[in-house]
């Protein structure tokens, strides 16, 4: 697999589900059309945007002139960045916001954000008047790649990560990749452990391609929006499969187990972003991998290396203050990890690796065993 020379024309990933397919459409500029595809796609609609304040002050602008010269109404609707807008409070704020606004059943809510709106607005969007419908416009690589594709949304309980929520598909996603050039550096590393996450658990051939070719990525060059197509096809392709994660759509969650108690044992901060929960949660998978026998050590370590090579989180230790107060102890990660989504009639669910480039669901991880390996970590 090699990177594409130049920037490619505009990449459409299909999102194959029925009547409720969509498209994904990917490439420099696109923000642009979101006018005319929104047009073709719903005429006569009112739209709203769900955004949060910082990429409201770059793009907020944008995405209304593209509606308005496509002759489509909008109005806004701005929350904090973050995941302390992923609540109770923060549902309820956006609701309200799209219930004062008017938007009925054949209009359309736009989330223009990261993960956090898009999880947010497509979440307030399902359960208004019963289901409207949305449109993904994400503006981080984490979004990009994987929460705005596959129709997860929702917002995080107190006791865990986004235990509230609905499958409820987009109908449209426009992942404009010129966007990410106003991401902190930070930012854009947290989104790309997604991106190596679809190499780890299902291509080999990907991995190695992103071994070589991330600092392209990084820049902007090419090699960017190959390898958010990829991710996207990667991800359409499972989705279609198994929409609502009754088998092998687990398989995305490689690294979230932990990365969520993680999460969840920093208050869902600004001291661990998702992305490098899920960086660190899936050097932990990979370990536990290794130690179960089911992968060698040298392949667990090439995971960690690849993670720490590209400036991500791969020990509990670089966790932002761990070494100041101590992020937990293993029974607390331990209860933590019993909350997460998939745990079923009590047991967890982990995903690991039999490979790079091949994970496997494991439902009979002994609760001791992974309690110890937690143990051993923690003491570093």
């Amino acid at each position: 697999m090699t990177a594409p020379l130049k920037h490619s024309a505009d990449i459409t990933v299909d999102v194959a589900l029925g009547d409720r397919a969509y498209d994904i459409v990917i490439g420099r500029g696109v923000l642009d059309t979101l006018g005319t595809r929104v047009a073709a796609l719903r005429p006569g609609a009112r739209t709203a945007i769900v955004t949060d304040r910082t990429v409201a002050k770059h793009w907020l602008e944008q995405t209304e002139r593209s509606l308005a010269e496509a002759g489509i109404p909008t109005s806004r609707v701005i929350v904090e960045e973050g995941e302390v807008s992923k609540t109770y409070a923060g549902l309820e704020k956006v609701s309200e916001a799209l219930i004062a606004a008017k938007i009925e059943r054949n209009d359309l809510v736009i989330a223009l954000g990261g993960g956090v709106v898009g999880d947010l607005a497509g979440f307030a969007a399902a359960i208004l008047r019963r289901g409207v419908d949305f449109v993904q416009v994400p503006t981080s690589l984490l979004a990009q790649v994987d929460s705005s594709v596959g129709g997860k949304t929702g917002i995080n309980s107190p006791q865990g990560k986004n235990l509230l929520g609905a499958f409820h598909q987009p109908v449209l996603v426009i992942a404009d990749t010129s966007v990410l050039d106003t991401l902190s550096p930070r930012q854009f590393r947290a989104g790309y452990a997604e991106v190596a996450k679809y190499g780890v658990l299902g291509d080999e051939a990907f991995f190695t391609w992103l071994e070589a070719n991330h600092a392209d990525i990084f820049s902007g060059g090419a090699a960017r929006e190959h390898a958010i197509a990829t991710s996207c096809r990667a991800k359409a392709a499972i989705v279609s499969r198994d929409e609502r994660e009754n088998g092998e759509r687990a398989l995305l969650n490689l690294g979230h187990t932990f990365g969520h108690a993680l999460e969840a044992a920093t208050g869902f901060s600004d001291r661990l972003f998702h992305g490098e929960g899920v960086s660190v949660g899936m050097v932990l998978a990979a370990e536990l991998s290794a130690k179960l026998g089911l992968i060698s050590e040298a392949d667990a370590t090439r995971v960690e290396r690849h993670l720490a090579s590209v400036g991500l989180p791969t020990h509990l230790q670089d966790i932002a203050g761990f070494a100041q107060e101590g992020l937990a102890d293993a029974d607390t990660l331990m209860a933590l990890m019993a909350q997460d989504k998939k745990v079923k009639r009590g047991k967890l669910t982990f995903i690991l690796l039999q490979a790079i480039g091949r994970a496997v669901v494991a439902n009979d991880v002994e609760p001791a065993l992974v309690r110890d390996f937690l143990q051993q970590k923690l003491s570093g």
